[in-house]
């Protein structure tokens, strides 16, 4: 039985484009899914003058299943985020780094006929994740992409309960990896340009706040870890200053421009610079697992899932104007 679909796809100076398609049943170890709910993600911005179907942290209800597919049934509640595919036989794979696969395929490179900006999409159900009972699918979307971003860094590189840790900006990702860390008991000190966000930060479960703008030199105790979520690149020294020896930075917003950092300090202190990709879908797991047992809810600003509503959110998303995550709802 084929299936109607509507997406909203980039163009390269028309906006967003509606589009209706039709599409065979899912075969095999797929899964239609109709999707509900779609977080509007950076990494979304960066291809609206592209012509394909846009959104990657998706959310929606079984709606049919293949002839192979044993995990999911109809009606269950699930997500996917960037990744797609991989071979599962390459040893980045086999460690469970799989988002690190020569062959992976992710989003907007492969399968770009179908995205979350859409009123359907069929996935391979090895790709797909269960959303736990108590995360409400709003509140899903965001972290299928977002929260396993940077809860990737929490999980992979031993970041401890008993670490100090920095957070540089309290946006899309910064609000979420303030609560992921604060859950799991770290110490948080958030650092942000201006002193308006410290009571919202503070409501997140930060446990200092420091305002940087205009700074030379920032008056807190030493960090284990730094985490930069800002979409800009920070003045590095007075950060530097105040990371401990062989401390480590996760520079986590997507930017085409060269990192450039003081070289003495690294070498003199140890410091690594630690690159991260979104999650291993390990990682996906348990982050959802997580969420779902200590409240971790993304601050969210909702749209239709229509032309316009797309356009509106993406705008806001652009302007620096969206508090803290978008999602798109279908009607």
């Amino acid at each position: 039985m084929s299936i109607e679909v509507t997406s909203f796809k980039g163009s390269k100076n028309k906006g967003i484009l509606e589009s209706k398609t039709r599409r065979d049943g899912p075969t095999g170890n797929q899964v239609l899914v109709k999707v509900t709910h779609s977080g509007i993600c950076g990494t979304d911005e960066h291809y609206k003058n592209a012509d394909i179907v846009l959104g990657h942290e998706g959310v929606g209800t079984v709606e049919q299943i293949g002839d192979r597919v044993t995990k999911f049934k109809v009606g269950d509640l699930v997500g996917w985020g960037y990744l797609h595919m991989t071979c599962g036989e390459c040893e980045q794979c086999l460690q469970g780094r799989d988002q690190y696969c020569a062959s992976v395929e992710k989003y907007a490179t492969h399968n770009t006929h179908q995205g979350s900006f859409a009123s359907h999409a069929i996935w391979d159900a090895s790709f797909l994740f269960k959303i736990p009972d108590g995360l409400a699918p709003e509140h899903a979307a965001p972290l299928m992409c977002g929260g396993a971003t940077v809860f990737e860094i929490i999980e992979s590189y031993d970041i401890r309960a008993t670490h100090r840790v920095g957070v540089v900006g309290v946006g899309g990702l910064g609000h979420l990896a303030i609560q992921f860390l604060a859950k799991m008991g770290t110490n948080v000190v958030v650092f942000s340009s201006t002193d308006s966000k410290r009571e919202e930060a503070m409501q997140l479960g930060a446990t200092e706040f420091c305002t940087t703008k205009d700074k030379k030199k920032f008056e807190v105790g030493k960090l284990d870890h730094l985490i930069i979520t800002t979409s800009f690149v920070p003045d590095w020294k007075p950060l530097l200053d105040v990371l401990k020896p062989r401390g480590s930075i996760y520079p986590v917003t997507v930017d085409s421009t060269d990192l450039v950092v003081p070289m003495m300090p690294i070498i003199l202190k140890g410091f690594k610079i630690q690159g991260s990709l979104v999650s291993s879908r390990l990682v996906m797991r348990r982050m959802l697992d997580f969420a779902a047992r200590n409240g971790v809810k993304p601050m969210i600003e909702t749209f239709p899932m229509t032309r316009e509503g797309v356009e509106e959110g993406m705008a806001k998303l652009r302007e620096g104007k969206m508090r803290y995550r978008g999602v798109l709802v279908a009607a």
